[in-house]
């Protein structure tokens, strides 16, 4: 077996995220995207001694469980890859290769509970970023989502799913405004152009939306034609903010080095689990807010009880967790590197007259060695890579009797899990929620105690 060859292969198992693998010719071949019960024909792309990847070229024959997907963006958005998988099986996948990566590191028993459903299967995101470009080189504007396997192209995803009828109201008269107006998108490679992102953010119980347009600075907008074209707008909730954002960086991310308010201010307000949330353009929320709820008391009810104890909330963004855990604790320290989601967190403590909290804003590796209180409880939701290497040692001289992990990233998860276990911690628990159906994405909670 050499690189380009094509083989014909029935998908056997599954690795996380949304890899499927196969032993052919005495070799495990990983395919991403193809799922067990597939026979596909793949190219070799690399070859290793014992194992070897591959593309696929075609789906010869389908699983018997697959289904038609519900978006008409399937296959060509880069976004929502489960979607041809039935809901259940989605969920048996995602726990099956989450119990399998954590199993990879333990060696002691633990208690690995049922996988917990997102409470809606589509138009749970409360959050989008969509990014302007073209489908095709010099097409026209678009805007929505990249093209599968496509650093460049964008979809117009005036369809997508995941996102209500607000949503797609929103996206598809913004794309429509600006592709009247011969607006042009900013490209990556020759670094000119004016249009970047559209940030939309909606909440769940509250019903506000939140609206930010990120543009460079090489060109104007017309402001007040924008706030009122989206104050127009037939939507089924509010619109609380309208705000344009300039950001010249080369990175390919939205986020603003200054942003000016068209309309209302820059906050909408979340509830969960009782308690309020004041969420800006750019502070971190769980994007599936009825999800989140789920994850949340799932994280409370791994802790027990609180009182009179001190707790610390590493990675915090709004404070939504260390919030929850405050009414019966001592005390609750955050630490979160993006200053607007700690100025957030602070004023959402107010908000719920929760006296006993402080967020402190910076990043956790140099934070943590300026905290005098010892915590009883420490709650982890680091970013997608993990605990800092650095971070993570002086995380856990604090001795807590009880670490919280909540990980969207399970590879993350067991690479930080075998240090908590040589300096005498179990896990005891493990958990996973579904926070990201119709995609390979997948919450865990993870409960470790000292010994």
């Amino acid at each position: 077996m050499k690189k380009n060859d094509i083989i014909e292969v029935t998908i056997e198992g599954m690795n996380f995220p949304n890899t499927g693998k196969v032993t052919f010719q005495g070799k495990t071949i990983k395919i991403k995207g193809a799922f067990p019960g597939q026979k596909v024909l793949a190219k070799i792309s690399r070859t290793r001694k014992d194992s070897a990847e591959a593309k696929i070229i075609e789906v010869v024959e389908p699983a018997d469980y697959e289904q038609e997907p519900i978006c008409s963006h399937f296959n060509v958005c880069g976004g929502c890859a489960y979607q041809n998988i039935p809901y259940e099986k989605q969920l048996e996948f995602k726990k099956e290769q989450v119990k399998s990566i954590i199993d990879s590191v333990i060696e002691e028993p633990y208690e690995f509970l049922p996988i917990v459903s997102s409470p809606k299967q589509t138009e749970y995101r409360n959050k989008m970023e969509f990014s302007f470009g073209d489908e095709v080189k010099d097409g026209p504007l678009s805007l929505g989502m990249h093209k599968k396997n496509s650093f460049h192209s964008i979809i117009s995803t005036r369809g997508c799913q995941i996102v209500d009828e607000d949503y797609r109201q929103i996206l598809c008269q913004i794309l429509d405004y600006f592709q009247g107006n011969s607006k042009t998108y900013y490209h990556k490679t020759s670094k000119i152009g004016f249009l970047r992102y559209l940030l939309v953010r909606k909440t769940e119980k509250t019903g506000e939306i939140l609206i930010n347009l990120i543009t460079t600075s090489q060109g104007t907008l017309n402001e007040q034609e924008f706030v009122d074209l989206i104050l127009g707008m037939n939507l089924k909730s509010k619109v609380k903010c309208i705000a344009h954002s300039i950001f010249d960086g080369v990175a390919d991310v939205a986020r603003a080095e200054e942003m000016k308010i068209l309309y209302g201010e820059d906050k909408i307000t979340e509830e969960l689990l009782g308690l309020h949330f004041n969420i800006s353009s750019f502070s971190f929320f769980q994007t599936n807010s009825l999800g989140a709820e789920k994850l949340y008391s799932i994280a409370r009810d791994f802790i027990g009880t609180t009182k009179d104890k001190t707790i610390f909330d590493l990675y915090s963004g709004t404070g939504t967790i260390g919030q929850i855990l405050a009414p019966t604790a001592k005390k609750v320290i955050g630490i979160e590197i993006v200053e607007e989601a700690v100025e957030k967190a602070n004023e959402n403590a107010k908000l719920n007259g929760l006296d006993n909290c402080t967020f402190i804003a910076g990043d956790v590796l140099k934070k943590i060695d300026e905290l005098q209180d010892k915590p009883d409880i420490i709650v982890l939701d680091p970013p997608r890579e993990g605990i800092h290497p650095k971070a993570i040692q002086k995380i856990i001289d604090y001795k807590p009797e009880t670490f919280i992990y909540i990980s969207c990233k399970p590879t993350s998860l067991v690479n930080d899990l075998p240090v908590f276990i040589d300096n005498g911690y179990k896990v005891v628990k493990v958990q996973c929620v579904d926070l990201f159906p119709q995609t390979p994405h997948v919450e865990t909670v993870c409960l470790l105690e000292r010994k």
